[in-house]
This record gives C-alpha cells, sequence and structure tokens, in this order.
C-alpha cells in the first residue's frame, strides 16, 4: 500500500503474532483467516498515525520502534540489455509483539518479528517467480542498523552509506531467483496524504505515516534460474509506519503506482467497502515532471475494471482497468503485464507490474505497479 497496502499484511501477521506471541513463526500458514485476525483486539500501548508530523531525511528511513507496523518497500520495472521486461518487488517489514518492554535473557527473544517478500516478473517468459522469509529480530537474524545503514533478513538486504542516504543496494537471491540492483532517486520525496499523514478510514489513528520516492533511477543484475541479465529502469519507494488498520466497514484495497514516459507519476488507492464501493478516504498523489505533487481525492480517479483473472482459488482479480482522470481530461488503461502475478505467500494477493496505455492510440504511455487485496 506499499503501497499503503503492506498496512494490511502487517497487521495481519502481527496481529497473529500477538496470538502465538512465543511460538515458531512457522505456524503461519496460508490458512489464517484474515477477517478473525483482524477482529482480535491490539495492544493499546502503540503509538498512533493520529497528526501531522515533520519527517527528517535520512533520519526517517530508518525504524520507528513505538508503531506496531512498518515496511520498506520497493518495485521497479526494468529491462535488460537485450530489451527483455522485467518487474521486481521487495519488502521488509517489521511487526512488534507488543509495546511493552521485556527484559529477556535469551539472545533468541526479541519483541519484533520481521517478513521479507521478494518476487520477479518475467514479462517475455511470462512468468511470475515469488518467495518469502520469516524471523525473529534477534540472534542476527533480521534487523535494522543505523551506521551503516543496513535493513536485513538473512542474506537479503538493503544497504547504503553511513548516513542512510542514497544511493541505496539490493542483494537478495533465492533458489531460482536474485535481484543485484542500485536504487537513487530522480525527484524529491512525496510526503503522501496531509503532509505525510494518511487517513485510511474515519476513526481516529486510522492512518499511516508515508511517503515515497516514485522515480527512482536503477541498474544491477536479475537472475532468474541461474540466467543473469545486466538490467536498468526505473524503481519506486514506499516507506510506512502505522499501528491501525482498515475500518471495519472495508473490504480491502487497489493500489497503482504508475511511471509514465511524460516523465509524470500517480500513485492511487482505492478503498473498497464490503459492497465493493469505493471509499471515501480513497486518495493519491500526481507527481509533475519536476517533482511537484498534487492530492487526489476519492472524486479526482474513476476506476472502471474492464478484464478479470481467475485462480484455482475462484476468486477474480481485475487486470485490465480503465483510469479517467475528469479534472485532467486524461485517460488511460492499464493492463497487467502477466495476469498471474499472485503472492502465494503467508496470506494470499496479488501484486505485479502493469504496462499504462493511452486510450484510443493503444500506444504504451508508461509502466507501473498494482497490489490488490480483499477479492
Amino acid at each position: 500500500m506499499n503501497n499503503w497496502g503492506w498496512l494490511f499484511l502487517i497487521f495481519v501477521i502481527g496481529a497473529l503474532l500477538w496470538q502465538i506471541n512465543q511460538t515458531d513463526t512457522n505456524q503461519l500458514t496460508q490458512n489464517n483467516n484474515v477477517n478473525t485476525v483482524l477482529s482480535e483486539s491490539l495492544d493499546q500501548g502503540f503509538a498512533k498515525a493520529d497528526r501531522i508530523r515533520t519527517f527528517s531525511f535520512p533520519h526517517d528511513h530508518y525504524m520507528h520502534p513505538k508503531y506496531r507496523i512498518e515496511w520498506w518497500y520497493i518495485t521497479g520495472n526494468l529491462q535488460s540489455d537485450t530489451g527483455r521486461a522485467f518487474g521486481y518487488q521487495i519488502t521488509f517489514f517489521r511487526t512488534a509483539l507488543t509495546s511493552k518492554s521485556q527484559k529477556r535473557q535469551s539472545s533468541w527473544a526479541s519483541n519484533h518479528i520481521w517478513m521479507a517478500h521478494l518476487a520477479v516478473s518475467d514479462i517475455e517468459q511470462q512468468q511470475h517467480i515469488h518467495t518469502q522469509k520469516i524471523s525473529r529480530g534477534a540472534a542476527g537474524l533480521a534487523g535494522i542498523s543505523q551506521q551503516p545503514f543496513k535493513i536485513w533478513l538473512d542474506d537479503w538486504q538493503i544497504t547504503a552509506n553511513s548516513s542512510g542516504n542514497f544511493p541505496w543496494a539490493i542483494i537478495a537471491k533465492d533458489q531460482k531467483i536474485s535481484i543485484d540492483v542500485t536504487i537513487n532517486p530522480l525527484k524529491p520525496i512525496v510526503l503522501q496524504g496531509d503532509q505525510g499523514l494518511s487517513q485510511k478510514s474515519s476513526e481516529p489513528g486510522n492512518a499511516s505515516y508515508y511517503y515515497s520516492s516514485t522515480r527512482m533511477q536503477t541498474s544491477g543484475t536479475i537472475t532468474i534460474n541461474n540466467t543473469l541479465h545486466q538490467v536498468k529502469g526505473l524503481s519506486w519507494l514506499d516507506r510506512e509506519w502505522s499501528t491501525s488498520a482498515l475500518g471495519k466497514h472495508q473490504s480491502g484495497w487497489d493500489w497503482f503506482s504508475l511511471q509514465l514516459n511524460t516523465g509524470e507519476e500517480l500513485m492511487f488507492y482505492r478503498i473498497r467497502d464490503k459492497a465493493g464501493n469505493s471509499d471515501k478516504h480513497s486518495q493519491g498523489k500526481w507527481i509533475d515532471v519536476n517533482g511537484n505533487s498534487t492530492a487526489l481525492d476519492s472524486s479526482d480517479v474513476i476506476l472502471e475494471a474492464l478484464d478479470y483473472w481467475q485462480p484455482s482459488t475462484g476468486k477474480s482479480y481485475p487486470i485490465s482497468w480503465r483510469m479517467t482522470l475528469p479534472k485532467r481530461n486524461k485517460e488511460m488503461i492499464i493492463k497487467a503485464a502477466i495476469n498471474d502475478q499472485l503472492m502465494r505467500t503467508t496470506f494470499e494477493y496479488w501484486e505485479g507490474a502493469v504496462n499504462v496505455y493511452n486510450t484510443g492510440l493503444n500506444s504504451l504511455a508508461g509502466k507501473g505497479y498494482l497490489e490488490m487485496t480483499g477479492y
């Protein structure tokens, strides 16, 4: 969600871990019921995103332990030196088990659970490969350090210089896929929502602190099944931290991050109520070529699903959309680069690379990422 989408995912995982607390994290399975977990009560000792704050960089790239949940979310569309297109996603999440300070003797004890997702979409071969890791934030298994700046889970990591400033280096390897890229912003950081306070529902504190780097120059390598590809292109960074989640009347969201060939970007998330209608808290930002951003509310963006893809679970995910911005006299068609970009991880959700087309012209207008939950 990262999109603030990760707010929901991490909240779910954190709530479940609150239930099992000291037990092995391998008990997380795809059979967990999201609605049941979300109905569990929260430890009220955590801070909440309930007021405008001052952001400070690079300090805010670091951890915010007073809040229950937090993530570093990066997606990108890259191209090899032979013209082959790839999408990628890597996300690190931190979830606190309790707000209370606990002194524990064991080096394995930790108040934080870390999870990471890695995915590569090979557009030419129409395959989407993904994996995840989960660990306690103890015994050097996972965590974050400030000097030098490093976020890691096992051998997956994001690193920077001692100050935490960009560029950042990303390295993550699995049996079938690996990425080794460097990302560096081409525009200033965008504070999402109201000066970085992104409200999700009407309930006080149901919000996150949220900022993005919407156009990041990227280069490095992607490896699929032992074949290495030199790649370059654009990435998108989302950072959020919070304690609360969706309101009781909300069921999920559709989140878009689009990088247009004009040098502009758009982030918009549509929150859906349980009837499938758009919630009034749906919002986003339009970023011009110079990095200036303009807020978008629920009336500024009209979304129409044009086509669906259905996995074996029987759910239907919209994989083709018409997006209209009436005030800008702009209409775009957004299509999944691969229909099946379902993240079959602890909790199932659709997250993948998309292509953006000018309506009527059928010409490529840009690329981006789409996340969908609650279907």
